[in-house]
C-alpha cells in the first residue's frame, strides 16, 4: 500500500499463563489463566464463511478500534467483557461461556433478509411484513438470530428451537432480547449523529459469574452494515441501490464471480488494486463512525506479542 510500512500479525503466539488457543474465521483467542483471554484482530477477511486467501492491512485494527469505542459507548446498557487494548488491534478482558448464538438485530430489509424475503417473508419464525421493497425499513427492528458455528456455516434458528435445545433458558431469552434491542437503539442512535443508518448488525453474549455479558465486537464493518442517510429515501423513491458502508460489497463482488461459498466453487484471484480498495472502504467506515481520522500503526509481531505480556503481567498471577 503506497507509502505504509505493514505487517500482517497472522502469527500464532506463546504466551505466560497460556491455557487455550484457537483461530476464528477473523481472530486469534487466547485463554490466559482461568478468567481472561486475549483477542487478536487479524487482517484476514471471511465472506459466506470462507477465509478469503488474502489479508486487508489495517483491517484489525480498524475493527478493534471500533469494537473498543462501542463497548466503551454501550457500557451502561449491558456489561462487557473488555478490559484494556495493549495494542491497536488486541483487545483483553473476562472470559465469559458463551451463547451458542448469535443475535440478529435488523432495522432494514437487507441482505440476507432481502434474499430470504423474495422466497418466503417468514425469517427464524418471525414474520416480516408484506409489500416491502429491498432496503425499506422494518416498522420496528427485528431479531432473527443464528446458531453460532464452530466451522461451515452459521444457520438461521427460530427462538422456539433456541429453548427448545437448551441454548437458553426463557428468562435467558427475554433478557438476550431486550439487550440486542437496546444496544441496536444506542448502534442507530450513534450512526445517525454520524450522517449513517445502522440497517442490521449482530451481538454474542456470554454468562461471567451467571450474568449475562457482551462478547466480542460491537457495530463493525464485519458485524454490522450501514447505509448513508443522506439521499436515502431519494434512492428508495427511485428504487436506485442504496450507497453503504459494510462488507456486503466484498459479497457482492463474490456473487458477481461466482462465488457464495458453495460446494465446488473457487474463491477468485484478489489482486493488489482490489485489497486496497477494501482496506480504504474499512478506513472510510472507522473514520465515518467514530468522527476521527484514522491513523495506521503498523506493528510487528513482536511488539505486539510484548505489548500482550505486558498485560498478562499486570494480571498478577
Amino acid at each position: 500500500m503506497p507509502g505504509w510500512i505493514y505487517f500482517s500479525g497472522m502469527s500464532a503466539f506463546e504466551f505466560p499463563h497460556q491455557t487455550s488457543f484457537y483461530r476464528g474465521k477473523v481472530r486469534d483467542v487466547y485463554g490466559i489463566g482461568p478468567d481472561h483471554l486475549v483477542m487478536v484482530a487479524s487482517d484476514r477477511i471471511s465472506a459466506f464463511d470462507v477465509i478469503l486467501p488474502k489479508p486487508i492491512p489495517f483491517k484489525g485494527q480498524v475493527l478493534n478500534q471500533i469494537a473498543a469505542y462501542m463497548l466503551g459507548a454501550t457500557r451502561d446498557i449491558c456489561p462487557n467483557w473488555l478490559m484494556a487494548t495493549p495494542a491497536p488491534n488486541v483487545s483483553a478482558g473476562l472470559k465469559c461461556k458463551p451463547f451458542k448464538i448469535e443475535m440478529v438485530v435488523r432495522g432494514n430489509l437487507v441482505g440476507h433478509a432481502w434474499r430470504t424475503y423474495q422466497q418466503t417473508n417468514i425469517l427464524c419464525g418471525v414474520k416480516m411484513p408484506s409489500g416491502l421493497k429491498e432496503n425499506d425499513f422494518f416498522p420496528h427492528p427485528i431479531i432473527t438470530p443464528s446458531t453460532k458455528a464452530v466451522a461451515g456455516h452459521d444457520e438461521d434458528i427460530s427462538a422456539e428451537v433456541i429453548i427448545a435445545q437448551g441454548l437458553a433458558t426463557v428468562a435467558e431469552w427475554d433478557q438476550l432480547c431486550q439487550y440486542a434491542l437496546a444496544l441496536f437503539e444506542r448502534g442507530r442512535q450513534i450512526a445517525s449523529s454520524r450522517g449513517l443508518i445502522l440497517a442490521d448488525t449482530k451481538y454474542e453474549f456470554g454468562l461471567l459469574n451467571n450474568e449475562i455479558c457482551l462478547m466480542d465486537e460491537v457495530h463493525t464493518p464485519d458485524s454490522s452494515r450501514y447505509f448513508y442517510a443522506d439521499g436515502f429515501d431519494e434512492r428508495q423513491q427511485a428504487g436506485q441501490k442504496q450507497k453503504q458502508l459494510s462488507k456486503e460489497f466484498v459479497r457482492e463482488w463474490l456473487i458477481a464471480h461466482n462465488f457464495m461459498g458453495k460446494e465446488g466453487q473457487a474463491v477468485p484471484a484478489m489482486d493488489e488494486d482490489w485489497i486496497y480498495t477494501i482496506s480504504q472502504r474499512y478506513i472510510e467506515l472507522y473514520e465515518k463512525v467514530i468522527g476521527q481520522s484514522f491513523h495506521p500503526e503498523p506493528i510487528s509481531d513482536e511488539v505486539m506479542k510484548d505489548r500482550i505480556e505486558s498485560w498478562i503481567r499486570i494480571l498478577n498471577f
